[in-house]
């Protein structure tokens, strides 16, 4: 029996483990993780716009574990809380003290008829920066694109990196404003959601941009089919009064986010709430039934960004209130709902959102965080991936802020 198991060996995985060992190195934590690569997967935009290479974003997951855990080279198929334990895929249960789930979530591919098959289509025009092996096809895509019409599209609520959808078109935007084409491409972003950005604060200068670049929003206008050989695409429009109706549009480029969701084995446990999220408090990250379970990251049910950024600043709630647990003692570590987005509104600039629950506003730095910044992308392609490689995944805790909730006092940790 382990200590700790872990399920995932993504940021949220990695990150809550490190923390773990750094507080308690005598510790007997597993991660089940079956991938042997493990991607940086914010730089995924930049490798889309030509700025980053792909293998620039990938280590093997052997190098980014933990010292001192055990990777057990398998995936989860099913959770037995009751009796402290989880079944792999040959059948075998680990059993654990406590339980971290961090698997990640599901992109929904095959959510969008046709989707899948115009992706595969190497004569298609549809692409997505959602994987690693689909983000070097929508740099080949932009750099040659100067005329027609392209779509880029956001699903509904929750995905990964909420502004991740706008940032390929801001970043295509502004290469082609560079090479003097962009009057002659009609720019145009679909979502599914009322507005451009959940956090208002952020809405001013991101329309700055739209109108920059002359681009046409759709609002609640969600992608349901695609045929890539007839490069036209398909959407749920739904107006003011709740009508929904069918638009087909046509395109000579389009980028897609596809529809995202939690992963089958947890939206089908006993672990999921009605949503079929990992069912945590939003605050703590303990499990709201089952208490020596706490998850993080994108699988869990708290209504933050689902971001690395949370990651940085979830896993030491999560390891600090497991210690709390195990030793008997009152958690005290609250995750206030912090997420980043670093908006990539043209090359080389950026408007670096920080905020919480409720949206509220939650700078790093004692900055403006609505203005676009040279010095954010600065932060954004040379900083945070030395943070996030360096200090997130080896459980260095630098410049990670942690409210306790006896005293409400906020402490550094170094």
């Amino acid at each position: 029996m382990y200590d700790v198991v872990v399920v995932g060996g993504g940021a949220g995985g990695l990150a809550v483990a490190a923390s773990l060992l750094k507080r308690r190195k005598k510790l007997n934590i597993a991660i089940i993780e079956p991938s042997e690569e493990h991607y940086y997967q914010p730089a995924f935009t930049l490798v889309g716009n030509g700025l980053w290479n792909i293998k620039e974003t990938v280590r093997p997951m052997r190098l980014v574990m933990p010292e001192g855990a055990d990777w057990l080279k398998t995936s989860v198929t099913s959770f037995e809380p009751q009796n402290n334990a989880v079944i792999v895929e040959d059948g075998t249960r680990v059993e654990y003290e406590m339980l971290v789930v961090a698997p990640g979530l599901e992109l929904n591919w095959e959510g969008v008829p046709g989707l899948v098959d115009a992706l595969n289509d190497d004569n298609s025009q549809v692409v997505s920066n959602y994987h690693a092996e689909l983000a070097p096809k929508t740099w080949e895509l932009v750099k040659r694109f100067t005329e027609g019409t392209a779509l880029f599209t956001q699903p509904a609520m929750p995905i990964k990196c909420a502004g991740a959808p706008q940032k390929a078109m801001y970043l295509s935007c502004s290469y082609w404003e560079q090479e003097k084409c962009l009057q002659n491409i009609n720019v145009e972003f679909n979502t599914q959601t009322p507005g451009l950005f959940g956090v208002a604060a952020y809405v001013p200068p991101l329309m700055k941009y739209v109108e920059r670049y002359n681009a046409k929003l759709a609002f609640q206008s969600n992608l349901v089919a695609v045929d890539g050989a007839a490069k036209k695409a398909s959407f749920d429009v739904t107006d003011g009064d709740g009508n929904t109706t069918r638009v087909e549009k046509a395109f000579d480029m389009m980028h897609v986010t596809p529809p995202q969701r939690s992963l089958q084995f947890i939206r089908e446990s006993p672990l999921a709430d009605a949503g079929g999220w990992v069912d945590v408090n939003m605050h703590t990250l303990q499990h709201n039934q089952f208490p020596n379970i706490f998850s993080l990251g994108d699988a869990g049910s708290t209504p933050n960004a689902k971001t690395a950024a949370a990651v940085r600043k979830q896993a030491p709630v999560v390891a600090e209130n497991m210690i709390a647990v195990m030793d008997g003692k009152t958690q005290e570590a609250m995750y206030e709902g912090y997420g980043s987005c670093p908006l990539t509104v043209e090359r080389g600039k950026v408007i670096m959102a920080e905020f919480g629950y409720g949206g509220k506003i939650m700078p790093t730095l004692p900055l403006d965080s609505t203005k676009a910044r040279r010095f954010n992308w600065f932060l954004k392609n040379d900083m945070v991936p030395h943070i996030y490689w360096d200090w997130m995944l080896r459980g260095k805790e630098r410049m990670t802020k942690i409210r306790h909730e006896s005293t409400g006092v906020e402490g550094m940790k170094s």
